[in-house]
C-alpha cells in the first residue's frame, strides 16, 4: 500500500505543476523530471538485461522521455483556464494510447485505484476529473479534495482479495527462466505444481517465459503428469512464426493445452522491432495492440496482462470494458534487479484491481536467485 500512496502523489501533483510553469521550457523540464524519475529503473534494467554497462539504458532512458515530454510540451500554454484544461486533457490522451502511449510509462490516471478503490469506471472518471481540475486556478481545492480521498482509501485499504482455488507461483530461477530448455527444468516446475496442487489449488500461475518455447515437445510431459489430476496451469511462453514470436499465456491440463492469450504490448526495443521489417528482416515479438482484453477459464473471465503492460495504461483499462472477474498478471523481473520496477508493476496490478473490484491472482515474478 505505501508504494501505491507513493506513487500516486507523485502522479497526481504533476498536472499542476506542469500547468503552474511559467513558460514552455519550464513545462518540458518539469515533464521530463516527471518521466525520468518515474522511469529511473531503466538504465540499470537494461544494463543487467544485456550484461553491458549502463550507458545503452542511459540512451534509451532519455530517448524514450521525448515523447512524453515533447507531447507536454507542444500541448502547454500560458493561458489559464478551459484552455489549459483541454489541452492537458489531449496530453493525457496521447500518451495513453497507441501510438504514443506504448511508452505512456507512470501514466497520472493509474492513481485512480489508490483514490477511489472499489469506484471502478466513476472512480477513473472522478480521477481524470480532479486531475484535469489540477489544472485549473481551482487547483487548491482540487489538490484538497484529492487528498481527502486518498487519506480515506488509506484508512480503509485492504489488498485484493485471491480467487478461490487461484494461486501464483514466484520463481528465482534468474536468466535461466524461459532459456532453460531442458526436460529437467520442465520437472522442477512440474514439481513446484504438483505441490500448489497438493495443497488445494486449482489453477496454478507460472510466471512469464517460464515454458520457454512452446512447442509438442513441452506440452506433452506437462499434459502426461497433470492426467488424473484437477489442476490447470497458466504459465508463459513463447510461440514461434515465421516472422517472429507471441510472446504467450498457455493454459495446460491433464485433459488438453492452449494459447490462453497473446500480449498486446511487448517490451519495445529489447522484444518489440517494428523495424526489422522495413528492412526485410524477421524478428521479434508481435504487438497484437488491442486484441484478446480477456479471456475464460475455469468459469472465470480474466483480464491478463504480462510484465510490460502492466507499466501502460491502455491494456488494464480495455481489458476492464470486458467486465472480468480477476486479473492475472505474470512477469519475468531477473533482470530488474536493484530497481523499482517489479515494485511498480505489483503496486500498478494491486491499484488497477482495487479500482475495479477484481480478485487479483497475485503477479507471478521470476526474480534472481537458484531454484528453491
Amino acid at each position: 500500500m505505501e508504494r501505491i500512496r507513493s506513487r500516486s502523489s507523485d502522479r497526481v501533483a504533476f498536472p499542476a505543476l506542469w500547468a503552474l510553469a511559467p513558460s514552455r521550457l519550464v513545462a518540458a523540464a518539469v515533464s521530463a523530471a516527471y518521466f525520468l524519475a518515474a522511469s529511473r529503473g531503466l538504465p540499470q534494467g537494461v544494463a543487467n538485461f544485456y550484461g553491458a554497462d549502463p550507458l545503452p539504458g542511459i540512451a534509451l532512458w532519455l530517448a524514450a522521455s521525448i515523447a512524453f515530454v515533447a507531447v507536454h510540451a507542444a500541448c502547454w500554454t500560458g493561458q489559464p483556464g478551459g484552455r489549459r484544461a483541454v489541452r492537458y486533457f489531449v496530453a493525457a490522451a496521447l500518451m495513453g494510447l497507441p501510438p504514443l502511449g506504448i511508452v505512456g510509462w507512470a501514466h497520472p490516471l493509474t492513481a485512480a485505484g489508490a483514490l477511489f478503490p472499489g469506484w471502478g469506471w466513476w472512480g477513473a472518471a472522478a480521477a481524470a476529473a480532479g486531475l484535469i481540475a489540477m489544472t485549473t486556478k481551482w487547483w487548491p481545492a482540487a489538490a484538497a479534495a484529492m487528498a481527502g480521498f486518498w487519506l480515506g482509501s488509506a484508512a480503509t485499504w485492504t489488498s485484493p482479495s485471491l480467487a478461490e482455488g487461484w494461486v501464483g507461483v514466484d520463481l528465482e530461477l534468474g536468466q535461466s527462466l524461459g532459456r532453460d530448455g531442458s526436460l529437467q527444468r520442465q520437472y522442477e516446475l512440474l514439481d513446484a505444481v504438483r505441490r500448489k496442487a497438493g495443497e488445494g489449488a486449482r489453477v496454478v500461475v507460472l510466471p512469464e517465459s517460464a515454458l520457454g518455447f512452446w512447442t509438442p515437445t513441452v506440452e506433452r510431459p506437462w499434459r502426461g503428469e497433470l492426467r488424473g489430476t484437477s489442476a490447470t496451469v497458466v504459465a508463459g511462453a513463447a510461440v514461434v512464426g515465421h516472422d517472429g514470436y507471441d510472446n504467450v499465456m498457455v493454459t495446460v491440463s491433464g485433459e488438453g493445452a492452449a494459447v490462453l492469450y497473446r500480449e498486446r504490448m511487448p517490451v519495445p526495443v529489447s522484444m518489440w522491432q517494428p523495424w526489422r521489417g522495413w528492412f526485410g528482416e524477421t524478428g521479434g515479438a508481435r504487438a497484437d495492440f488491442f486484441a484478446n482484453p480477456a479471456v475464460e477459464l475455469s468459469g472465470k473471465k480474466i483480464a491478463p496482462l504480462i510484465c510490460y503492460e502492466q507499466l501502460v495504461l491502455w491494456p488494464p483499462l480495455q481489458s476492464a470494458l470486458h467486465a472480468p472477474d480477476l486479473i492475472v498478471a505474470i512477469g519475468n523481473g531477473w533482470w530488474t534487479k536493484g530497481t523499482s520496477i517489479v515494485a511498480t508493476q505489483r503496486a500498478s496490478t494491486e491499484a488497477w484491481a482495487r479500482l475495479f473490484g477484481f480478485r487479483s491472482s497475485r503477479p507471478s515474478i521470476a526474480e534472481v536467485g537458484a531454484v528453491g
